[in-house]
C-alpha cells in the first residue's frame, strides 16, 4: 500500500485541490519520513515540524492559489528563505537569517507550496561535501552539491527539491540518487536570492521522482500556465552524442545508454551519432576558467574576513581564481561561446541529445560528490538538461541516462522526456 509521503507532487496536488488530501496530513507523513531516516541519511540542513504543519494547515483552510497548492517542497542551503537559515553549508553562515525569500521560493510559495526546510549543500555549492549519505548505500556519497536535495527527494522525505547547477549539483547527485533531475536553458529561473557561486553558469533546477512532478514544478517556477504535457505526436529523433569524456564512462554507464536506445528504438525513435571534434575539449578548461575565476570573486568578502573558516578544497579553488588573468577569462568566455554556436548548429533537426549523465555509479565514500565530467560541459554550453532514473549499475546503484535540449527548448525536452518515461518500470525505491 502506498504511504502518502510516496505518491507524487502531481497526484498530491490534485488531491488536495479536490478535497480528498490535506495538506497536513501530507506534510505529517513526510515529517514521520524524516524523523525515521534522517539520522542515517542525513539530508536537512534545516527543518522545523511544527512551522511545516502551521503552513500546511494555513493551505488547508484556503482556497487553492496555485498549481502546488498544498504540496511540500524542500530547497537547497544556499537559497534564502525569509523564515529559515540560509548557511551555505558554511561556518562563516551558521546565524545567517536572510531578510526575504529568493525569487524562486517566493515564487513556490505564491503557487501554493509549503517550504518544508532546507537541505544540506556542499560548502557554498562547491566541492567539500557535507554530511548527506546515499539513501540506497549510506557508505557512497549521494552526488553534490545538491547533495540534501536529491537524497529528501529519493527517500520519499519530499516529493519535489530545488537545487542548483554550476557544474553538475542537479544532474549527479540526481542520477546517484535514482531520481529525475532537471536543469533549465540557463538564465529562465530567476537566480535572485540565491548565493553566487559563478554568475556564468549558476542554474536554479528540480529534483524530482517523476518528469510529470519536474514539469510541474518548472511550469510554477517560470510562469507558464499548467498544464498536463503534452504527448509527441510521433517518436522523437535523437543524436548519440560523444564528447571527449566518453571513454570515462564505465561499462555500467555506456550500457546504460545502450540499453536506452535500443528500449526507444523498439518504440519507434530514430537515432544518430554525433562525433563531437577534438577541439571540443577546450570546454572542459574554459568551464574551470569560468568557474574558478567567478568564484573567486563571488567569495572575495568570505575570503577576506574569515579565510580559516573556508574548507581546504574551496581555498584551492579560490587561489587558482585569483590566479586567473582578465584576459584568460574573456578567452575561456570567447571558447564557450564558439561552443555554443557550434552546438545550436548541430543539434537542430533533434528533438534531444542523448549520452551518459555520470561516468558511473556513486562512489564509495562520503569525502567527494563524485566526478563533473558528464554534466559540467553542458552547464557551460547553457543549454536543458535532463537525467532519466533508467539503469542500475553492477552494484545495484542507480545510474542515470541524460537528455540534452537546445537553448530555451525546455518545454520540448520536457516532452521527450515524459515520452521516454512512458512505458519504463517505476525506479523509485520503496
Amino acid at each position: 500500500m502506498t504511504k502518502l509521503h510516496q505518491i507524487s507532487a502531481t497526484r498530491a496536488a490534485r488531491m488536495i485541490a479536490s478535497g480528498e488530501l490535506s495538506s497536513e496530513a501530507l506534510v505529517r507523513s513526510c515529517l514521520e519520513r524524516i524523523a525515521a531516516r534522517e539520522p542515517v541519511v542525513k539530508a536537512w540542513a534545516h527543518f522545523d515540524a511544527d512551522s511545516a504543519l502551521a503552513a500546511a494547515r494555513a493551505c488547508d483552510a484556503a482556497k487553492p492559489k496555485g498549481p502546488l497548492h498544498g504540496v511540500p517542497v524542500a530547497v537547497k542551503d544556499v537559497i534564502d528563505t525569509c523564515d529559515m537559515p540560509t548557511r551555505m553549508g558554511s561556518p562563516i553562515y551558521e546565524d545567517h537569517r536572510p531578510a526575504t525569500d529568493a525569487a524562486c521560493v517566493a515564487i513556490l510559495r505564491a503557487a501554493g507550496a509549503v517550504i518544508l526546510g532546507k537541505t544540506v549543500t556542499a560548502e557554498f555549492a562547491g566541492i567539500a561535501p557535507g554530511a548527506t549519505t546515499n539513501p540506497h548505500d549510506p557508505a557512497r556519497t549521494p552526488g553534490g552539491s545538491s547533495s540534501g536535495s536529491a537524497a529528501a527527494v529519493a527517500d520519499f522525505m519530499a516529493p519535489l527539491a530545488l537545487g542548483t547547477q554550476t557544474g553538475g549539483s542537479v544532474i549527479r547527485p540526481a542520477s546517484f540518487c535514482g531520481v529525475v533531475g532537471f536543469k533549465p536553458s540557463f538564465g529562465l529561473v530567476s537566480r535572485v536570492g540565491v548565493k553566487f557561486c559563478a554568475e556564468s553558469l549558476d542554474t536554479i533546477g528540480v529534483i524530482a521522482r517523476s518528469v510529470a512532478d519536474a514539469r510541474l514544478t518548472w511550469r510554477a517556477l517560470v510562469g507558464l500556465p499548467h498544464s498536463l504535457a503534452p504527448d509527441l505526436r510521433d517518436p522523437p529523433r535523437f543524436a548519440l552524442v560523444k564528447t571527449h569524456h566518453w571513454p570515462k564512462a564505465s561499462a555500467d554507464s555506456v550500457a546504460a545508454v545502450e540499453n536506452a536506445i535500443a528500449r526507444m528504438q523498439a518504440r519507434g525513435a530514430v537515432f544518430d551519432e554525433i562525433v563531437a571534434p577534438p577541439e571540443f575539449s577546450e570546454l572542459s578548461r574554459a568551464r574551470t576558467v569560468i568557474n574558478d575565476y567567478e568564484r573567486a570573486r563571488a567569495l572575495a568578502w568570505e575570503k577576506s574576513e574569515h579565510p580559516a573558516k573556508i574548507s581546504a578544497a574551496m581555498t584551492r579553488v579560490i587561489d587558482n581564481g585569483w590566479s586567473i588573468s582578465f584576459e584568460a577569462y574573456l578567452q575561456a568566455q570567447r571558447t564557450a561561446e564558439h561552443w555554443r554556436a557550434w552546438l545550436d548548429i548541430h543539434a537542430q533537426g533533434y528533438d534531444a541529445l542523448i549520452g551518459a549523465a555520470v561516468n558511473g555509479e556513486a562512489p564509495p565514500g562520503l569525502t567527494t560528490t563524485g566526478d563533473t565530467s558528464f554534466q559540467e560541459i553542458w552547464t557551460v554550453l547553457h543549454v536543458p538538461t535532463i537525467t532519466l532514473p533508467l539503469s542500475l549499475g553492477a552494484s545495484g546503484m542507480p545510474l542515470g541516462v541524460q537528455l540534452i535540449g537546445k537553448r530555451f527548448h525546455d518545454e520540448r525536452l520536457l516532452a521527450v522526456a515524459s515520452w521516454v518515461m512512458r512505458d519504463e518500470p517505476a525506479a523509485s525505491r520503496q
